[in-house]
């Protein structure tokens, strides 16, 4: 499993980007219904080839996180400066 910190804080605007950039970088995943729990954390379920990917806006650990089933890095391109 993998966990990548997003920010140290829910931060549903963050939330929103931080999804949406899995949807444009990561072809054929699938989107399903946005799970919302009753003090108003925020999870988005995805899958990419049967592996599980969760983006959690949570405010019961104080934070915005992906938890993922495979290794995300690869999918975003990284620039360098010289």
């Amino acid at each position: 499993m993998y966990r990548y910190m997003i920010c140290d804080a829910p931060n549903e605007e963050i939330f929103y980007k931080q999804c949406d950039a899995l949807e444009k970088n990561i072809k054929e995943i699938d989107k399903k219904e946005l799970l919302e729990d009753v003090d108003g954390s925020k999870i988005q379920v995805y899958f990419y080839k049967g592996k599980k990917i969760k983006v959690i806006n949570s405010y019961y650990e104080n934070e915005l996180f992906v938890e993922s089933n495979i290794e995300l890095e690869s999918f975003f391109k990284h620039s360098t400066r010289d």
